[in-house]
């Protein structure tokens, strides 16, 4: 409860609600980076009344061992959006691009330390991405969230971070911290695309945790239809556009096919850079 997945969940509730013409009954089940929820709606009957809203974290369930199930076992009815990743600094240090960064963390091996929230995380994903580019040797430091994280960087305890822009946005918009690269092919807000300073990162892009709704897959078409038509309604409702933007999310609204295919490049980039 009062997680980014949840916060989410409870947004765009009331507008499927009224698309549907049904009540939604929220139900929090965390545990197991998700795969706890996951095999629970695997597990009731493929009607359609039980829905799984969820982030990326089943993607990666066979590759980290946390589990079997992933997203080809569920019929995408709209994934919602996507966050943007940010890479920020602590304000003190002389690095104006991420370039410096490298070049930094290449000249000294070891001394430059990376904000982590621990392996499957997102920095650790970031990193691993970076990585398979370029040599990365910098010391990860894992925190229990972003959050601790970029309190350690405004500290000086780690040197940069990569974050979600939604837990940073604030922090950089008071000068606490400076943005050095979006991980994106276009600048966002004044912050440079990384593509620039890492141009061959483009083939791995989009990229960024994401939100979406799903129902089991063998669940009847008709009521799939059904489904899609209200979430798709709802994910245009311009106080839950707002919500997602300003929490530093990149709006999606995309299902069935097109949304199957972003799911298993999300899946096959992330879990190859991991491995």
């Amino acid at each position: 409860a009062g997680g980014a997945t949840d916060v989410v969940a409870r947004a765009v509730a009331p507008f499927a609600e009224e698309a549907l013409g049904k009540k939604i009954v929220m139900q929090n089940k965390s545990g197991g980076a998700g795969a706890i929820s996951t095999n629970f709606v695997n597990q009731q009957a493929s009607d359609g009344y039980t829905l799984l809203l969820g982030a990326e974290n089943p993607q990666l369930h066979g590759v980290l061992g946390l589990g079997e199930l992933d997203y080809s076992k569920f019929y995408p009815v709209n994934i919602l959006g996507r966050g943007i990743v940010v890479i920020v600094a602590n304000k003190d240090k002389p690095w104006k691009s991420f370039k410096d960064v490298l070049a930094d963390a290449q000249a000294n091996p070891g001394k430059v330390k990376m904000g982590s929230t621990g392996p499957g995380g997102l920095p650790h994903s970031v990193g691993s991405m970076i990585g398979t580019l370029t040599k990365l040797p910098v010391t990860a430091v894992p925190f229990d969230g972003e959050g601790p994280g970029l309190t350690a960087l405004q500290g000086g305890h780690v040197d940069f971070m990569p974050v979600g822009l939604g837990a940073a946005s604030e922090h950089i918009k008071a000068g606490r911290v400076k943005a050095l690269a979006v991980l994106s092919d276009k600048p966002f807000e004044g912050i440079p695309a990384l593509t620039g300073d890492l141009p061959g990162i483009a083939k791995y892009l989009p990229w960024g945790p994401f939100y979406g709704v799903f129902v089991k897959r063998d669940v009847p078409d008709a009521v799939k239809t059904k489904l899609t038509a209200s979430f798709k309604t709802a994910a245009t409702n311009p106080q839950f556009v707002k919500l997602m933007t300003d929490r530093g999310n990149a709006m999606m609204n995309i299902s069935g096919n097109e949304a199957d295919a972003f799911l298993k490049k999300w899946q096959s980039v992330t879990a190859w850079t991991l491995q």
